[in-house]
């Protein structure tokens, strides 16, 4: 080997060496930029709720400086203490002490801007829990102490708007995974606009109310499902139906569609539209007990009880979508079958007998208002199911041919613009005119009783 072809393979191997080295050190900085980065990130998720509750309540506690001093006098001269100290169980577990002004003025829980200053709470989290409360709870509610209490909560959110219907400890462990100081602020949003639209202290809570001479249930999503259940497992006949303000609408006009809701053992309210219109008339609707939210309860309880069911409408095929998508969730489900809910008036005695010979406990209908209600009254004699629900279009949304209002639509009571918007051809007539009208009657409806 010459001397030049030994320079020339020293002069590569010294090349591929260097480009090693490189190499080996641009991964060691990559490593540790992202190492870095993470530390970031985690120190951003983790502080900057609490900076911004930091900064949030200075600025609160200076702007309402006056009002605060006002307070403290006041409960000072009428209680001789300022404020009431109330034992609760915070971040980690650690006691602290929950500050309201002394009394039952108005005002009163401002106080709590100083527990958030000082640590104790924070704007949004979930609600305090009282130490004798928390002693008894269970295991998998401990997720709610790995963050600060809230002044706001996403449960207390969903409670004023009648939709908490999943349980304090799931919508906690909720937000806990999405905690954040971004997030936090969007529930702050969100819950100053459900002073205007949510429950109100001093209504009243009447068992059940009437609109448009229709008599509506109030009552909450677990009454319903419990009543619901009850009625099937003793075989009593039941419809039960669900009314918006499309609902309500119709059945102004159709004597009919307006007898039947009349003669139905449930009439169930469902939709932002019925909670204004409550309010409009000083009363409170407990929670909007939709189709939509209730269905998968009822399937649960179906499961746990191993009561039957059959579903009946929407399109060809969407309803088995619909029982292969509830039987992954609740293995134990019995669906006892399925039928779309376009057959023909020949058909109609073929499809009434496979649903006999089920032996479905019971009967959900997805055809629309007011068809389904006049579909099951129609042949309540003839159909074996003692329980019979109309559904609307309940299905479409399990079966993932039409995709659900994101939820903080939902908190806002804006479910009908997100269906507006999905389809505005066919439903621009039902929300754009028939909201105004629906409100309008109610007005109407209520000045006529007061005059």
């Amino acid at each position: 080997m010459t001397e030049n072809s030994i320079a020339l393979q020293c002069s590569w191997q010294s090349r591929f060496a260097h480009m090693g080295l490189v190499s080996k050190l641009h991964r060691r900085i990559r490593a540790r930029w992202i190492f870095l980065d993470k530390i970031l990130r985690d120190g951003l998720q983790i502080h900057a709720p609490r900076v911004l509750d930091l900064t949030l309540s200075t600025v609160l506690i200076l702007f309402l400086a006056p009002a605060l001093l006002a307070l403290a006098i006041s409960a000072r001269a009428a209680h001789g203490q300022v404020f009431a100290k109330h034992a609760r169980l915070g971040y980690q577990r650690r006691p602290f002490e929950q500050l309201t002004f002394a009394g039952e003025g108005k005002g009163r829980h401002l106080a709590s801007l100083f527990n958030v200053f000082l640590g104790n709470m924070s704007f949004v989290g979930p609600l305090p829990q009282e130490l004798a409360k928390s002693a008894n709870a269970p295991s998998r509610e401990a997720v709610r102490y790995s963050v600060r209490p809230g002044v706001v909560s996403l449960f207390g959110l969903r409670r004023k708007l009648g939709i908490a219907h999943a349980g304090e400890a799931d919508i906690d462990c909720e937000f806990v995974h999405c905690h954040g100081a971004f997030g936090n602020l969007w529930i702050l949003a969100r819950a100053a606009v459900s002073v205007l639209i949510g429950k109100t202290d001093n209504a009243v809570v009447p068992l059940s109310f009437s609109i448009f001479g229709i008599d509506i249930r109030n009552t909450t999503m677990a009454e319903a499902v419990a009543w619901i259940t009850e009625r099937a497992t003793n075989k009593q006949d039941t419809l039960v139906t669900f009314v918006n303000p499309d609902c309500l609408n119709i059945a102004y006009g159709d004597i009919d569609y307006r007898r039947i809701l009349h003669h139905a053992d449930a009439v169930l309210p469902d939709g932002i539209g019925i909670k204004v219109a409550c309010r409009m008339r000083g009363i409170e609707q407990m929670e909007n007990v939709n189709g939509t939210d209730l269905f998968p309860f009822l399937c649960e309880r179906a499961s746990e009880t191993g009561l039957s069911l059959f579903l009946l409408g929407s399109h060809p095929g969407v309803a088995d979508l619909v029982k292969r998508e509830m039987q992954d969730r609740y293995p134990n489900l019995r669906i006892a079958g399925t039928q779309h809910g376009y057959f023909s008036a020949e058909e109609e005695t073929r499809v009434i007998d496979r649903i006999n010979q089920s032996g479905a406990d019971l009967l959900l209908v997805a055809m629309g208002c007011p068809r389904q209600e006049k579909w099951l009254h129609c042949h309540q004699r003839n159909l074996n199911a003692r329980v019979r629900i109309g559904v609307g279009g309940l299905f479409d949304f399990y079966s993932g041919r039409v995709r659900r209002a994101p939820i903080w639509m939902r908190e806002l009571g804006l479910e009908w613009v997100w269906r507006l918007l999905q389809e505005p051809t066919r439903l621009w007539r039902r929300y754009v005119i028939g909201n105004p009208l629906f409100l309008y009657r109610n007005w109407k409806e209520i000045r006529k009783k007061t005059l």
